[in-house]
């Protein structure tokens, strides 16, 4: 025979193996596949037909409102649907509120189940319905449509009616959520009521403006009282003026005393000197008759004689006195008024007046100037509160203004509200669907796919967990020792010996082999 090496021999696993297995383990095959078959039969049979239904919402940007607010607001410009606001729109659309309206006007809460006798039979009518609402959110399918303004929302039921009804009223309460959240109610009132309270307050305050330009005699105070600040600083520069001039007066009358004090009052016109005549004439004739008196005496008295003596003593004092008459001649002076002290006294008195007047003139001025500053600072009061009742005037105008205009938004809002004008549409409408959504022959398919499954894995089950060897190729992978030789067992499993050891398996069915081994590497048959 020819030498072999049993290793490569029956080291393979071939398709014939595995139909090998399905033949040993035929019985558990069919009765697998049969049960989980007739199983998926039976669901297909009992599964009742579910009905899709859809509805979808466009989110627009159609209708622009104004923002409702107490500011200025600019002219509304258009934008593009963010994502953000999709998925605001889809939680508005998932809310409790709107889940919990949608159960109500479609009747699911009166809907009995076997649950509601057995877990919540003593739940309260608002339990059912909040129960209720949260069961039919998870049941809706809601989601943006991507790279698009739109929401799709599916429901299934097993009634096609109900499903129509229960995306029918879910269109109108999500309308009506989305018109009260992006909508309030009471706008138009409230801006109503401010309009008229601003309107009052306006006719007040012209009111006031009024009485007042009456009491100022229809004369603006600002204007009066920028006139009297003209002339106030007039006036103030007339003073300023007057001072300097009282300063220049009262030093020229300063320089004029001065040269008054230096300039003589009269000047020597003509001067002569000469002896007085008459005097001189008078003391010699004195003295004559005294020395005549003296000679008498003496006829009659010694020199030394009280009267002789006296005589002597009165013929020397008029020699002395002639002589010095003599020694001073008489004088004679023609003198007259000086031009130059005459003009000092006239400047120094018509400076002495212009310095009265000049400070007469400076006390009336600072009487005048003290009236216009204080007419001036009453002037600027009265413009403070003309311009405060003027601003007040404005402001109230403003406001009556603005919120004219708020209320006329409101108003067009409320209009657009009632004819159901909004940023959102029905993009498509509910309709009752007319075939299931659900196939009893897919169920039945599937449940066929899925026994087959079950069926083929039971048997590599049963095959993999049975321990004894079955092909030659089991042999060599588990034991490792070369295979001989492997003969087709059909009636009994046997052992032989001699040149090897024999092991065999068999089932009866001709499934069987006798295998004959070696522990040497190379055997020859």
């Amino acid at each position: 025979m020819q030498q072999m090496d049993g290793r490569s021999a029956f080291s393979s696993f071939s398709s014939r193996d595995l139909i090998a297995i399905g033949f040993r383990h035929q019985r558990t095959i069919v009765v697998t596949f049969l049960a989980v078959l007739l199983g998926a039969a039976i669901a297909a049979l009992s599964t009742p037909p579910d009905y899709t239904a859809t509805t979808k919402f466009l989110i627009e940007r159609s209708r622009m409102d104004p923002v409702v607010s107490p500011g200025q607001d600019q002219a509304p410009t258009r934008s593009e649907v963010t994502e953000e606001e999709l998925n605001s729109e889809v939680e508005i659309l998932q809310s409790d509120s709107v889940m919990q309206q949608v159960v109500v006007a479609a009747g699911l809460n009166k809907h009995k189940h076997l649950l509601d006798y057995v877990l919540y039979w003593n739940q309260t009518p608002e339990q059912k319905i909040e129960r209720t609402a949260n069961h039919l959110k998870k049941e809706l399918k809601v989601e943006a449509v991507k790279k698009s303004n739109l929401i799709s929302v599916t429901y299934t039921n097993s009634d096609p009616n109900t499903a129509h009804k229960v995306l029918a009223v879910l269109d109108e309460a999500y309308l009506q959520k989305n018109l009260a959240v992006h909508h309030p109610k009471g706008e138009f009132e409230f801006f109503d009521q401010e309009a008229q309270s601003y309107q009052k307050n306006l006719a007040d305050a012209e009111t006031q403006l009024k009485v007042f330009s009456q009491q100022e005699g229809g004369v603006s105070p600002q204007m009066a009282r920028d006139i009297t600040l003209q002339k106030l600083n007039d006036f103030n520069a007339t003073l300023q003026q007057t001072y300097a001039d009282i300063a220049s007066t009262e030093q020229r009358i300063d320089a004029l005393e001065k040269q008054a004090g230096t300039t003589p009052q009269r000047i020597t016109t003509q001067s002569s000197a000469s002896d007085d005549a008459s005097v001189l004439q008078n003391l010699k004739s004195t003295l004559m008759t005294l020395e005549l008196k003296r000679t008498e005496l003496l006829t009659k008295y010694q020199p030394t004689y009280p009267l002789v003596l006296e005589v002597d003593k009165e013929i020397s004092d008029t020699k002395i006195q002639i002589t010095t008459e003599e020694s001073k001649p008489l004088k004679a002076e023609t003198t007259d008024r000086n031009a130059t002290y005459s003009w000092i006294s006239e400047e120094l008195a018509k400076a002495k007046a212009d310095d009265s007047a000049l400070k007469a003139k400076a006390t009336s001025i600072q009487l005048i100037v003290a009236k216009y500053q204080s007419t001036a600072h009453e002037l600027d009061q009265k413009g403070i509160q003309q311009q405060d009742l003027l601003r007040k005037v404005k402001t109230e105008e403003d406001n009556f203004l603005l919120y004219e205009h708020k209320r006329e938004e409101a108003r067009m809002t409320d209009a657009l509200d009632q004819t159901r004008i909004l940023n959102v549409a029905i993009a498509e409408q509910p309709g009752t669907p007319a075939l299931p959504s659900n196939s009893r022959w897919l169920v039945f398919g599937l449940g066929a796919v899925l026994a087959l499954a079950i069926s083929a894995g039971a048997a590599f089950t049963l095959e993999y967990t049975n321990p004894s060897f079955r092909t030659p190729s089991e042999v060599l992978s588990e034991l490792n020792i070369p295979v001989l030789a492997a003969v087709p067992h059909y009636t009994h499993a046997f052992a032989g010996n001699g040149n090897g050891n024999g092991y065999s398996n068999g089932n009866g069915n001709g499934n069987g082999h006798s295998v004959f081994v070696n522990h040497d590497a190379t055997v020859e048959n």
